[in-house]
């Protein structure tokens, strides 16, 4: 059974799972974040088997999230290394650390994010630039964007109409 693509959809979400989704390129990201960048330290990090790593990078590299650099020619290795829009995906997996921690960590958080200058441990949110609110707020909503599809109009007029 082939599983749906994502990519041609006009929803943001979709199109971002349709390239980190799968939780195995959601483990490399985070690796990739922390530093790694070989095949093996991918590997011993993940415990995941070779061919399927090795699925998962070459995904990585066509979505555009990671580059691949010679680092060997005898025998021929590589690095992964993390392209701007890899590193752009450190806050949504900050955001999965938070959210993590808070609702499925009954023995307390096992990762936290850290303040490297003054050690003390930050307390995520996502906050909007313009205002310095958190999106929480119940302010903000979720509305269709200039390039929204009819589909995507209807789908937010109608939830507009229920919740009014």
């Amino acid at each position: 059974m082939r599983r749906k693509d994502f990519g041609a959809m006009a929803c943001p979400v979709a199109r971002s799972l349709e390239r980190v989704g799968e939780w195995w390129s959601i483990l490399i990201l985070r690796d990739a974040l922390a530093g790694i960048t070989r095949f093996d330290g991918f590997q011993a990090s993940l415990g995941i088997a070779p061919n399927m790593l090795t699925r998962r990078l070459n995904g990585l590299i066509e979505s555009g999230l990671l580059e691949k650099r010679p680092y060997s020619d005898h025998p021929k290795r590589f690095d992964y290394l993390l392209t701007e829009r890899g590193r752009d995906f450190r806050p949504v997996l900050q955001a999965l650390l938070t959210w993590g921690n808070r609702h499925f960590a009954p023995e307390g958080a096992s990762i936290i994010i850290l303040n490297g200058e003054t050690g003390t441990a930050a307390e995520p949110i996502l906050v909007d630039r313009v205002s310095g609110r958190p999106l929480s707020d119940p302010v903000f909503r979720n509305a269709p964007g200039p390039a929204a599809t009819a589909a995507i109009s209807q789908r937010y007029a109608a939830a507009a109409e229920t919740s009014a």
